[in-house]
């Protein structure tokens, strides 16, 4: 008997996936789990050039906020995907081709031994540096300070990498640019915690 979501939408066969062919649009933005998925929703509506592809590793989310998409006429320009980006993120084509990625509140685990779950890692930034274009962007939330003070060591010390903040030399941003909020981060205004924002642009030499 067929488990429950197991038709959630996956990305096609090979090891070779043209991010191009998931959606429609001038150019293509990635969120790495968007989770129930209203931060996808809000982008999608408020910004009608990009091509919006979802990387969910819940089957479940994948599944409704693909139908979520579709009910709202925008699975031409936005599409998610059950994958963990960790695997995913490496299939995905040509180098240089997507304009930003996002991660709303990445890596809710806290004990040591979760470590190797942890989504924000070397390996994933060198996927994220081989799919970024020149000046494209890496925006990161989270509301737990010790989680953005260790991403933006990482983040910044990597020379791929160059700050994108509000003020030179920081990647702190004090508002949300993108026109969308996620779940967590409206919970997190509604109950006054501070959200930490940050932004990188990718750099080419020459």
């Amino acid at each position: 008997m067929p488990r429950l979501y197991d038709d959630a939408p996956r990305l096609p066969d090979g090891s070779r996936v043209e991010v191009r062919s998931l959606a429609t649009g001038a150019w293509v933005e990635i969120e790495i789990g968007p989770g129930r998925g209203w931060f996808l929703v809000e982008r999608a509506q408020a910004e009608p050039g990009a091509a919006l592809v979802g990387l969910e590793i819940r089957k479940k989310w994948a599944s409704i906020v693909d139908a979520r998409l579709a009910a709202r006429g925008l699975s031409g320009r936005a599409r998610v995907f059950a994958e963990d980006a960790r695997a995913a993120l490496a299939r995905l084509a040509p180098d240089a081709s997507v304009r930003r990625v996002f991660l709303n509140f990445p890596d809710p685990w806290w004990k040591k031994r979760h470590e190797k779950r942890l989504v924000v890692q070397g390996g994933f930034l060198d996927e994220v540096a081989r799919l970024l274009e020149p000046a494209g962007e890496l925006f990161l939330q989270t509301d737990v300070e010790e989680r953005a003070q260790a991403y933006e060591k990482l983040v910044t010390s990597d020379p791929r990498f160059a700050t994108a903040g509000d003020v030179l030399g920081s990647a702190a941003l004090t508002d949300n640019p993108y026109v969308a909020r996620s779940p967590r981060e409206r919970r997190a205004i509604a109950d006054g915690l501070p959200v930490h924002r940050l932004r990188w642009s990718r750099v080419f030499d020459g």
